[in-house]
C-alpha cells in the first residue's frame, strides 16, 4: 500500500509548522551579532592603513616578509574585512555563484545543524539519518564546489585579495605601529569564526526540545 501524498515531506515529516525552532535561531544570530560587533571593535583607524607617508620599498625580501608579518598582526581586522569585501564583490558580480553558495548555506543550516534530532529527515517517503544527512550534504558541497564556478571564483577573489594585503603589507612600514602588549595573540577578528561556530552549537544544544503530536 503506497503512502498518501501528505507523507512525502521535505525535509521532515512532523505536525508542527517550524522544523528549526524560532528561539533557536534568535538566540543564535544574537550571539553571532555580538562577536562580530566585539571583533569589530578592535578595528585599527583606516586612515593609517592609507596613510600615504607610511610607504616605502622593502630593502629585502626579508625585511618585505617583517613588514607583513607585522602589518598583519596590528591591522589583522582591516585586513580580515577588506579581504571579506573583496570576496563579497567577487560574488556579486557571479549571480549564479552566489545563489549555489547561499542554497548549500541554507541546506547546511536547515537540514543539519538547527534540525532538531528527533525529526528524521524524509525525502519522498524515505527517512535518512543524521550520517547520511551529513554524507548527503558533504556530497553536494563537494559537487557544487569543484564541478561549478563557485570553486573558481571562490579561489580567485581569495588569491587576489590577499595578493591585495600582502602587497599593502610589504610596501607600508610598520615603525609608527605599536601593539599593546595586553592584547591576546588569537584575538580579533579571526576568533570570530570560532566563536561563531561554538555558539551555533550552543544554541542548538540548548534549544527546547518540542514533544511530538
Amino acid at each position: 500500500m503506497t503512502a498518501p501524498p501528505s507523507s512525502i515531506t521535505l525535509p521532515t515529516t512532523t505536525n508542527h509548522p517550524n522544523t528549526v525552532p524560532v528561539s533557536t535561531l534568535r538566540l543564535f544570530f544574537t550571539r553571532l551579532s555580538s562577536s562580530l560587533r566585539q571583533s569589530l571593535s578592535q578595528t585599527r583607524p583606516w586612515h593609517e592603513l592609507i596613510d600615504r607617508s607610511a610607504f616605502s620599498r622593502p630593502e629585502s625580501l626579508s625585511d618585505t616578509t617583517y613588514r607583513i608579518r607585522k602589518n598583519f598582526s596590528y591591522f589583522r581586522v582591516n585586513y580580515t574585512t577588506l579581504l571579506a569585501f573583496v570576496i563579497a564583490v567577487s560574488l556579486v558580480t557571479h549571480p549564479f555563484s552566489l545563489l549555489l553558495l547561499l542554497s548549500l548555506l541554507a541546506a547546511w543550516t536547515f537540514l543539519y545543524l538547527f534540525r532538531p534530532s528527533h525529526h528524521p529527515l524524509v525525502v519522498f517517503g524515505r527517512t535518512f539519518s543524521d550520517r547520511e544527512t551529513l554524507v548527503l550534504l558533504i556530497l553536494s558541497t563537494t559537487i557544487v564546489v569543484f564541478l561549478t564556478n563557485v570553486g573558481k571564483v571562490m579561489v580567485s577573489s581569495l588569491l587576489i585579495g590577499v595578493a591585495i594585503l600582502c602587497l599593502h603589507g610589504g610596501f607600508r612600514v610598520p615603525e609608527d605601529l605599536f601593539l599593546d602588549d595586553q592584547e591576546p595573540v588569537n584575538g580579533g577578528f579571526l576568533s570570530f569564526l570560532g566563536g561563531a561556530a561554538s555558539s551555533a552549537a550552543v544554541a542548538a544544544a540548548t534549544a527546547p526540545v518540542a514533544p511530538r503530536v
